[in-house]
């Protein structure tokens, strides 16, 4: 398989450069919109299905069902059917999905502090294409 990096994976860190790798895989799962929101508020807990639809605004209840069925064959998320009427289910991480819970939060706090940053940043780029291009 032809890659810009062929020898980095003696050394361990290139496996998630390659598409058909499995680190590649779990690192596009981890890293979709849903996944770490989902996960997230499910770090101090478990949550009911509308809950969760409650906390995360803007998902659909389509994506919602999606995402949450994507982390249970993943190994993140357990769903839990209570034989109630109406049947009760719970959505809950697993030890995996703690684990990867710890990281996601690691991110979260470093994307709150440094959201002013990451904004300012933004708008001094715009602003610099918006304006006309000059010859050196």
């Amino acid at each position: 398989m032809d890659t810009i990096f062929p020898d980095l994976r003696r050394y361990g860190g290139a496996e998630a450069f390659l598409r058909a790798c499995k680190p590649r895989a779990v690192l596009d799962m981890l890293t979709g919109k849903w996944a770490t929101l989902v996960m997230g508020a499910l770090l101090d807990g478990p949550r009911r299905f509308n809950e969760l639809r409650r906390i995360l605004d803007g998902i659909t209840q389509k994506m919602l069902s999606q995402t949450l069925r994507a982390l249970e064959r993943d190994g993140l998320v357990t769903r839990t059917v209570y034989p109630t009427i109406p049947p009760r289910v719970d959505y809950e991480l697993t030890d995996l999905g703690r684990s990867a819970g710890g990281l996601l939060a690691a991110i979260a706090e470093w994307s709150a502090e440094h959201a002013d940053e990451v904004f300012a940043a933004r708008r001094a780029y715009d602003e610099r294409a918006a304006e006309p291009v000059r010859p050196i």
